[in-house]
């Protein structure tokens, strides 16, 4: 169960209702059972409600003591008898509906804190929050139902669509920001690039005239930073989801619906594809483009292009099956060496 001092539960819900929400299709409980909370196979009790996505977790679903479960429909025989079950081809999916459902977003006060300071040429649309200490510049524009958190900073002329939430202590500079974007705390979006032009007498340091474009429903993790163009945008597309701790450098396109590990670098001017995923801690050279559906895994090095739907892997990276073939073929020369 949720600790209620930082996470306010909505409920309770009867499962019917649950099931309708996910198009599951119910069994084994009446529709108006009611179902309190989410939890876990370990911890939860009669009212609460569990799911189960894959096969190791049969065990652990025959000693839950949990009222309800989401599961797959190959998996309803392996539930304790009398549990309620809603049937789902993708229970995860499902389930994290419902823990949507239970555990809502917070709705904006509508109120800008005394500490904080709005330049009076800034448009607020209706029902923002502004919390102390944060900055919002002049021109600026933010749209109706945003959440702007303590001591976040939204620069001048910036652009924030409807109900975007801005992390406590972020600083968002020339950008132009889509509708129910999130950006978590200690985000850098907006920053000058790393663009120098070296010489005899030192680092020249290049102006960076480009922006950030951010489409519809994006997530950038804490600690990320996102730099601006230099003569171009860098472009993060819509439904994009980003990790914590993330560097994406000047002139980077990255297509819809993509993501991005924990730690990952991704040097100026590549271009990802739609749907491409990046495993943590991989790092790419400049000017590499990586194809739409194509995966790279944890740590891996690009420096050169990675076709469409490829699985790449090592440093330099390499289509998957190449790796693991000269994993297996080291094994077996250490194992023969004397």
């Amino acid at each position: 169960m949720a600790d209620p001092r930082f996470f306010e539960r909505a409920g309770p819900f009867a499962l019917g209702a649950l099931a309708s929400a996910v198009g599951g299709e119910l069994r084994n409980a009446a529709p108006e059972q009611v179902i309190t909370d989410i939890g876990t196979l370990q911890t939860a009790g009669a009212g609460d409600l569990v799911f189960v996505n894959g096969k190791q977790y049969l065990e652990q679903l025959a000693d839950t003591q949990a009222g309800a479960c989401i599961l797959r429909p190959e998996f309803a025989e392996h539930a304790p008898a009398g549990m309620g079950l809603i049937l789902a081809a993708d229970a995860h999916h499902a389930f994290a509906v419902i823990a949507t459902l239970f555990y809502p977003d917070p709705t904006p006060e509508a109120r800008i804190h005394p500490s904080a300071v709005v330049d009076a040429t800034a448009e607020v649309g209706e029902g923002v929050q502004i919390d102390a200490g944060a900055v919002i510049g002049a021109g600026a524009r933010i749209g109706a139902g945003c959440i702007i958190e303590p001591n976040a900073v939204i620069g001048r002329s910036v652009v924030l669509g409807e109900r975007c939430r801005i992390g406590a202590g972020a600083s968002v500079s020339h950008a132009l920001i889509g509708r129910q974007v999130r950006i978590y705390p200690g985000c850098r979006i907006g920053q000058d690039g790393f663009g120098f032009a070296s010489g005899p007498g030192g680092h020249l340091r290049i102006p960076q005239l480009g922006r950030v474009i951010i489409g519809d429903d994006v997530e950038v993790g804490a600690n990320t930073t996102i730099d601006r163009g230099a003569a171009q945008d860098t472009v993060i597309g819509e439904g994009c989801r980003i990790d914590n701790l993330v560097q994406i450098g000047h002139n980077v396109t990255i297509g819809a619906g993509s993501v991005v590990v924990a730690q990952v670098g991704v040097s100026g001017s590549c271009h990802l594809g739609r749907g491409v995923v990046l495993g943590g801690q991989v790092g790419m050279a400049d000017h590499v483009t990586v194809g739409d559906r194509a995966q790279v895994a944890a740590q891996s090095g690009l420096m050169r292009d990675v076709p469409a739907g490829a699985v790449v892997m090592g440093s330099p990276a390499k289509p998957i099956k190449d790796y693991w073939r000269e994993v297996a073929a080291l094994k077996k020369l250490v194992s023969r060496a004397p």
